[in-house]
């Protein structure tokens, strides 16, 4: 079944909304974003359309691009920037909460800058010893690939979850988000957190990320499976969880509901599978049921690029699913936030939304 979500333009009243009712917990990184091209990429072995961790040939790349003209910086990490699109799509300040691992230098200062300007409620674990964590956003030609340095990012420990001051966040909250590149980091934090959640009766939820989180990360990814309400991904990393299951199919939709039905370890909540297809449909499989959800186009000549496309969406589709909305209102957010972020150069946007 698919859904015009055209007839679902209309204004709707939102939930009134508390503070610290959204929480993310990630990797930080203050997003250096270039334009470049293919010779470039070539040099440093990269390909358009993923993301991989930086290895030491790839070290040299960022005194470059901090070296190139028209270079900018943006407060970026894939569950930062949907927890800073949410916040953007609510305009209520401190709806959300964000935690994750930064150094002591003037990287960290500013990302913290950065995110508290646009609301976010940020509470940063602060290593001495690290670097604040970078990725290299590398465009050509509205694509982009990306090269993440996590440094002080690697070093967020469950410790800090538990202070007393941080985890009143966590009991506070009744949404929790996490991208899976977390799993490389501090799976400890999700387990924590997700077995709080399944024992409150709050949401938990994932983004599959990259394929290799499906492929090197496969132990702690099917560790937190069962506590996972929402899951969201785009439908290379949907194929490659397939895979790496060892599910004979390419299907997309067959991959959704496959998905969907895995073991839950709480009956509070059904699994609800969110699957990204770039112009194609958005696919939902929901009770049993696939449903299709068009997207918004965006003339190729208003496309800047298309970095953070993915986690604009689940920014935006969290930002109708905090707020009480079905599962059609949720996409409809989803979709205009990616839209309107893949007009613009990095996670960045209008200083107000037009969605409502």
């Amino acid at each position: 079944m698919e859904v015009d979500c055209r007839s679902l333009f209309k204004v709707t009243k939102k939930r009134k909304l508390t503070e610290g009712l959204l929480m993310g917990m990630g990797n930080p990184l203050l997003d250096i974003s270039a334009v470049v091209d293919h010779a470039f990429l070539n040099r440093y072995q990269l390909t358009l359309n993923n993301a991989i961790l930086a290895e030491e040939k790839h070290y040299p790349m960022f005194a470059e691009l901090a070296a190139k003209h028209g270079t900018i910086y943006v407060a970026g990490g894939a569950t930062q920037n949907t927890i800073r699109v949410a916040q953007w799509m609510l305009q209520s300040p401190n709806a959300t909460v964000f935690c994750g691992g930064i150094g002591r230098d003037n990287f960290g200062i500013r990302m913290q800058s950065l995110a508290t300007e646009e609301g976010v409620h940020v509470r940063y674990y602060e290593d001495r010893t690290a670097a604040t964590g970078t990725c290299a956003v590398l465009v050509v030609g509205g694509e982009r690939s990306l090269v993440a340095y996590l440094s002080a990012a690697a070093k967020f420990k469950v410790d800090h979850l538990q202070k007393p001051e941080i985890w009143a966040l966590v009991e506070k909250a009744q949404y929790f988000y996490s991208a899976g590149f977390f799993l490389t980091v501090s799976p400890e934090s999700i387990m924590l957190v997700a077995k709080h959640a399944a024992a409150t009766g709050k949401t938990f939820m994932m983004n599959l990320a990259a394929s290799y989180i499906c492929e090197l990360y496969k132990d702690p990814l099917m560790a937190a499976y069962p506590y996972l309400d929402y899951i969201f991904g785009n439908e290379v990393e949907a194929k490659s969880f397939a895979q790496m299951q060892g599910w004979q199919t390419s299907n997309v939709n067959t991959i959704a509901l496959m998905m969907a039905a895995l073991p839950k370890a709480s009956g509070t909540h059904k699994r609800i599978i969110v699957i990204t297809q770039g112009v194609d449909p958005v696919v939902v499989a929901e009770d049993g049921k696939i449903t299709t959800f068009p997207v918004l186009l965006v003339p190729k000549v208003k496309l800047v690029d298309t970095n953070a496309a993915g986690d604009s969406f689940v920014g935006g589709f969290l930002s109708q699913l905090v707020a009480g909305k079905g599962v059609a209102e949720c996409v409809r957010g989803g979709t205009y936030a990616a839209n309107i972020v893949i007009q613009h150069s990095g996670c960045t946007f209008p200083k107000k939304p037009s969605f409502y």
